[in-house]
């Protein structure tokens, strides 16, 4: 058994000692039924709680996994001692009661010298009550979705995560689905995921909340108000996060792509944000309907349009369905909807983030696809150089080379490389991508910021053949290790006029992490290094998701 050690006793001992008999206990709390969320998950934990039965107040509470030892409830004590979070003096108890005799005899151990009586009683009338009171509160919190939609609606939701419109669309590139449900005419969707950062389906109720919410945030530059402005908006969502907390090995800044996880592993979340109700993540009936509806609109509507939305081509576009949906007061229906695309509203949100717009010409911009699912998660990535003589013979002894298609100066000291470094199946599979994009184009490092953090980022990033552009690593700007191999690398490239190269290797768990060999080394791709100005996409900003 734990005991205290001899300074927190003493420290316990000089503590005044009121003629106040203190209640104690553990229990597991209750949490709201979802029927989208699978039974089996864990259980919230439980709830330790210490009152004072003679002032009738808490003094301390606490969450703890269902788990933890009873080394908790005396953590939970010595608190309620030294830091009650009531208007309570520092104190310790003449008595305390517990219902638990396990609880009681391990107290009897552990503070056996602080000279405080521990009594078993059969019942705790005010932790009762307190407990009964949380209780109540918990069951009477409306869950996210209403019983009647939770499972359908989170099918839906799982459809249009399967559909990933973010893939085809733009965020500016709006699509309305005219429905004349519960009074609401028309929802205007706008997808996000475009980025591969966060990833779900804004349904404003009005043209002109959309348009305004965009134009503050191009407008805000310094992001100090941003927060206001996501609280201005007038829509219900749908977004999607990772369903599982962080492996061991995970640390909590890793940045990982949704995209690139099981479906298992990913999970739906509803809400809506109106300017005067701000935000609220649950759906009631009426809204979970109309949720309903307009998802499944559009999963019916890129569904008959696959051919036609692909690279963010955004035509003029229309569609009608009659779609089934049992109403919340149990009456069926059938609701005809329109889905229609909206190019213009494209092209004026589109012009709200151009510097040099002008009102009598039409500016048409190919908006560049930013991904990050071609690198595999927990990648080891390194900048560093290959001597000549390997690179020779790379160019001979790998499962793939792409050459350069000029000649390369043998002058420095070698190749500057990109080391990609995966386990071996993965490393294959990014091989095979490149190679269906037609190879690979170029290496770039633009400028990335994250204003709410405060952070800047030098963020690596592959274009391949095809145009598009992969995310590869994301490098905090100020690390001197980064910095260093940054200008290393500038200096190596001037000399090969520009040349360099990628290398994709296994061995990510062996004892070559971080220093494959040869035999490790599956991939050369010869290719240029591209100036950030030569992509044209300037600084990119991470702007959070309005939720």
């Amino acid at each position: 058994m734990a005991r205290l050690n001899h300074s927190t006793l003493r420290r316990l001992q000089n503590l005044p000692q009121i003629p106040s008999v203190w209640e104690g206990d553990r229990r597991p709390m209750a949490t709201d039924t979802n029927p989208s969320i699978d039974a089996d998950s864990e259980a919230p934990g439980e709830c330790i709680i210490w009152v004072d039965g003679s002032q009738g107040m808490v003094r301390a509470m606490d969450m703890v996994p269902t788990d933890m030892g009873p080394e908790a409830i005396v953590r939970t004590l010595l608190r309620a001692m030294e830091h009650p979070q009531s208007p309570a003096p520092v104190a310790r108890p003449q008595k305390i009661v517990v219902k638990d005799r396990e609880i009681q005899f391990f107290l009897r151990g552990v503070l056996q010298d602080l000279e405080i009586v521990i009594e078993y009683v059969p019942d705790l009338p005010l932790i009762d009550e307190i407990f009964r009171g949380l209780q109540e509160v918990a069951e009477s919190r409306p869950p996210q979705l209403p019983l009647q939609y939770a499972e359908i609606v989170t099918e839906k939701a799982y459809q249009i995560w399967k559909d990933a419109p973010w893939e085809r669309l733009g965020e500016h590139q709006i699509i309305s689905i005219e429905l004349n449900l519960f009074g609401i005419d028309t929802l205007y969707i706008s997808t996000l995921g475009k980025l591969g950062m966060d990833y779900g389906v804004l349904m404003y109720r009005s043209l002109d909340s959309l348009k305004r919410f965009r134009e503050r945030v191009v407008k805000n530059k310094s992001y100090d108000n941003l927060e206001e402005a996501f609280l201005t908006q007038d829509c219900l969502f749908v977004t999607f996060d990772r369903e599982d907390d962080l492996d061991e090995d995970e640390d909590e800044d890793d940045f990982i792509n949704l995209a690139s996880l099981p479906l298992s592993e990913i999970q739906p979340n509803f809400g809506n944000l109106h300017p005067l109700e701000g935000l609220r993540s649950i759906l009631y009936d009426e809204e979970a309907a109309v949720v309903l509806v307009a998802l499944e609109a559009l999963h019916r509507f890129l569904r008959d349009n696959t051919q036609k939305l692909v690279r963010y081509q955004f035509p003029s576009l229309n569609r009608r369905y009659r779609i089934p949906i049992n109403l919340p007061d149990g009456e069926k229906k059938q609701v005809s909807v329109k889905v229609e695309t909206l190019p213009d509203i494209a092209d004026e949100l589109a012009a709200m983030t151009s510097d040099d717009e002008s009102e009598e010409e039409e500016l048409e911009v190919e908006v560049p696809r930013l991904r990050d699912d071609l690198v595999p998660p927990k990648s080891f990535l390194s900048l560093g150089v290959v001597p000549w003589e390997t690179a020779k013979y790379l160019r001979s002894n790998t499962q793939f080379h792409q050459a350069a298609e000029g000649e390369i100066p043998e002058i420095g000291d070698g190749l500057p490389v990109v080391v990609i470094q995966t386990s071996k199946p993965k490393a294959e599979l990014l091989i095979r991508s490149l190679q269906e994009a037609g190879g690979l184009e170029g290496i770039c490092f633009n400028p990335g910021e994250d204003p709410m953090a405060g952070r800047n980022y030098d963020l690596g990033i592959l274009k391949t053949e095809d145009g598009d552009l992969h995310l590869f690593g994301e490098f905090i700007e100020d690390d001197p290790v980064h910095q260093e191999a940054r200008k290393k690398w500038e200096q190596r490239c001037k000399k090969t006029k520009g040349w360099c190269g990628l290398i994709i290797a296994m061995g990510l768990t062996g004892a070559s992490r971080g220093q494959p060999q040869f035999k490790d080394m599956m991939a050369l791709l010869e290719v240029r290094s591209i100036p950030s100005q030569e992509l044209g996409l300037g600084p990119l900003q991470l702007i959070p998701a309005p939720f």
